[in-house]
């Protein structure tokens, strides 16, 4: 089982339910909080997969402050917190502090193009040193094909060797198993999370923590159970079985369909419901994909 309070095994990247004036539908963020948590998963929201980039800080903070005030374990909530703006990085990263999260998942600003290694530890340290509580924990979000910024290994050990105690880990989106293995042998105790549940067994492997998948809002269990064990003989046959419930989705848009299925397993079709730019799954694809799930034998 992971530990209460710590961040490791699997994070789900809940998704963001909308009411039908696109607000953020907070009893229902709650109700999936608890039921991800209650399968063993922790939290990371407010990132790609949370439309987290569609969400305004107030919103955001509305959204973590439920989290609390339903006694989650907030120890195990790693809410994102990067943003262009330096001044709602440090809000929304004061606001999980005070909150007791286990950490933040931290983009880099990533609307100007090929910033210097220089201006990209500036933005990390200013956060950093704006916060001035000892209880941050930061863990940095590489995801260059969505970003478009990459945190190259310079930029990591720029960062730790500035602030040891307070940079701790980094969720890996990029899928180059390379870069995560080398992460682990290069920054000791620095937790790697794999962006990818296709990743989990490597990453265990050569020294990681967990994953942090989109699809762990709906088979998550399943990820948990190759997580705990990944060292026993049959984790290369659990792994492969994972592949099943990814090859299905990929194709899709992502967040949509991850949508249509949570709202076809709650009964509560609201949570179809995208923020624009991105639009809800079409019901003849929704319908497909209901199909192949069952002839998989892959239940919601």
């Amino acid at each position: 089982m992971s530990n209460p309070g710590t961040l490791d095994g699997v994070l789900a990247p809940i998704l963001t339910p909308f009411t039908n004036t696109l607000t953020p539908h907070v009893p229902l963020f709650v109700a999936l909080a608890r039921h991800l948590m209650g399968q063993g998963l922790g939290l990371a929201p407010f990132g790609t997969t949370s439309e987290g980039n569609s969400l305004a800080v107030a919103e955001k903070v509305e959204l973590l402050d439920a989290l609390a005030k339903a006694g989650l374990d907030m120890g195990r909530i790693m809410p994102g917190t990067g943003c262009c703006a330096l001044p709602d990085s440090v809000e929304l990263s004061l606001r999980a502090v005070k909150l007791g999260c286990g950490g933040v998942l931290m983009l880099p600003p990533f609307y100007y193009k090929n910033p210097s290694e220089d201006g990209l530890f500036a933005s990390f340290a200013e956060v950093i040193e704006r916060v001035g509580d000892a209880r941050l924990r930061v863990f940095l979000y590489h995801f260059p094909q969505q970003s478009q910024i990459p945190i190259s290994h310079a930029l990591i050990e720029r960062l730790l060797a500035a602030y040891p105690a307070t940079v701790v880990g980094i969720k890996d989106s990029s899928g180059d198993l390379a870069n995560m293995e080398s992460m682990c042998g290069a920054f000791p105790g620095f937790k790697v999370f794999a962006g990818t549940e296709r990743l989990i067994l490597p990453v265990m492997r050569a020294g990681g923590t967990g994953c942090i998948s989109a699809n762990a809002n709906i088979h998550g269990p399943a990820m948990l159970e190759l997580w705990r064990r990944w060292r026993e003989p049959g984790a290369e046959a659990l792994q492969t079985k994972l592949e099943g419930f990814r090859a299905i989705m990929e194709g899709l848009p992502l967040i949509a369909a991850l949508k249509a299925l949570t709202a076809r397993r709650t009964g509560d079709y609201g949570w179809r419901r995208v923020r624009p730019p991105l639009v809800a799954l079409p019901p003849e694809a929704e319908i497909e994909l209901v199909e192949r799930l069952e002839k998989a034998g892959i239940a919601i």
